[in-house]
């Protein structure tokens, strides 16, 4: 079986000094190689084709026969990486946490240097002010870890 952690030092080498990151490596034991990144700009299929023949000419397919799939963390992906939370700032997101709660809110602060990774939320709560007839809208931000949420994942929004 190919060694994950060989194959993650060949996408390093491959993505080199770019912005790309690496979102996750999964190698089964069929050595079924799927590599996914992501990054702030865009990330296009030259790119992707450019690193899998990057890990195709460091590989051997006469040692050990395997198969190699490329490509960039699906729009539709929950979020697993600090990069992918850090890419997002400003964007509309959607978070389920572990109590069952679904927000919709924009992603407005993300501390990557803690650990578990620490991400603020703005969702729009309706309050109803003393004396006012109709209630009014406000932000409110919510503060959560990653290991306080079963997932969040960008929202697309069509309007």
């Amino acid at each position: 079986m190919i060694d994950k952690q060989q194959v993650t030092d060949l996408v390093a080498k491959a993505i080199g000094e770019t912005d790309i990151f690496i979102v996750d490596i999964r190698v089964t034991p069929a050595n079924e190689i799927t590599v996914e990144l992501d990054s702030p700009g865009n990330l296009d299929i030259d790119t992707c084709a450019g690193i899998t023949r990057e890990i195709n000419e460091a590989l051997d397919r006469d040692v050990e026969d395997y198969s190699l799939e490329v490509g960039s963390a699906g729009l539709t992906s929950p979020f697993r990486v600090a990069g992918q939370y850090l890419k997002n700032i400003g964007n509309q997101v959607e978070v389920l946490t572990r109590d069952g709660r679904k927000l919709k809110g924009t992603l407005t602060h993300v501390d990557p240097d803690k650990t578990p990774l620490e991400f603020t939320l703005e969702t729009p709560v309706k309050v109803k002010e003393p004396g006012a007839k109709r209630p009014v809208t406000v932000m409110r931000a919510e503060t959560f870890t990653t290991d306080g949420v079963k997932s969040v994942v960008y929202m697309i929004d069509f309007k």
